[in-house]
């Protein structure tokens, strides 16, 4: 299998809840993003970015915060993913916050193909202005993909709808027991779901669960790294965005991310939620680079 990669950045804070992540892409490439995937044996070029959007306050709009710019941004992703995929490459998304993703596949859907949606995240970000009170859109990008109710008709229209069967949450650490918005929704919708205490327990057996889960010609991987264990690789913006058991390690996470790539299947990657103001050294991400390189070119 060949794969051809093209890394784009999407410097972009719009959908967060505070500034920061939008410094990812060019940390991720500080870090040595590009020479750690070429030293793996990659076939790599770099896209450049899209404009970018630095956070700031919206209260006008305290439930959908900045929802213009989330939408123009997914527009510009949409637009450059759409290029990539049209020379026969392979677009590796660095971000920027979690809301991108309505972007990705929304350049999918420019380039007629319909690709399966798996959500390797701390949470499924299936919020909606309504059951989320700070209004922050990278906590409901899947809900806008799916159109569910309460979603903003002007973020939805940036991105393809997509239906639950399409969708495979991974990784997540909700509660198992009592309320909780995300967790009710994703037994209601019947969406598939490997938790973080299935990787917990094998991570080759749960990525191997969800790669087959993930239905299709072809599925896009969004990595949010807020599914890691933040005392392991401190680097996301919200740490340990889940219950118990708090996140996965970065041996289980790039496991998991190597058993999808060998995959010819795989259409694209999303790396989102990078606060490099989070990393103790420059060293972590270094780290964190060089394990996902490793990791994509598994064979």
């Amino acid at each position: 299998m060949s794969r051809q990669w093209s890394v784009l950045g999407v410097p972009s804070s719009a959908g967060a809840h505070t500034p920061g992540v939008e410094q990812g892409p060019a940390a991720l490439r500080a870090a040595g993003l590009l020479s750690d995937l070429r030293a793996a044996g990659l076939d790599v070029d770099d896209h450049g970015d899209v404009p970018g959007f630095r956070w700031r306050p919206d209260p006008q709009h305290q439930n959908g915060q900045n929802a213009p710019a989330v939408a123009a941004v997914a527009d510009d992703v949409a637009a450059a993913v759409a290029v990539v995929l049209a020379q026969g490459r392979t677009p590796l998304v660095v971000g920027g916050d979690c809301s991108i993703t309505v972007g990705v596949m929304a350049g999918f859907a420019r380039a007629a193909r319909d690709p399966a949606l798996l959500y390797m995240d701390g949470g499924p970000d299936l919020f909606t202005p309504a059951t989320r009170a700070n209004g922050n859109l990278d906590a409901m990008g899947l809900a806008h993909l799916l159109r569910l109710p309460g979603h903003l008709p002007e973020v939805a229209a940036a991105g393809p709808p997509i239906t639950p069967d399409r969708v495979v949450s991974y990784g997540d650490a909700l509660p198992e027991e009592g309320p909780d918005v995300e967790l009710d929704l994703l037994r209601e919708l019947a969406i598939t779901r490997v938790t973080a205490r299935d990787v917990h327990r094998d991570a080759h057996a749960a990525a191997a669960s969800a790669l087959a889960a993930a239905s299709g010609e072809s599925f896009v991987l969004h990595f949010d790294v807020d599914v890691l264990r933040f005392a392991d690789m401190p680097i996301a913006d919200v740490p340990d965005s889940g219950g118990d058991p708090i996140g996965l390690s970065l041996h289980e996470a790039m496991t998991s991310v190597s058993i999808f790539a060998r995959s010819p299947r795989l259409a694209a990657v999303v790396v989102t939620e990078i606060n490099p103001d989070h990393a103790p050294g420059p060293e972590t991400l270094s780290d964190f680079t060089t394990a996902l390189a490793v990791a994509l070119a598994a064979r």
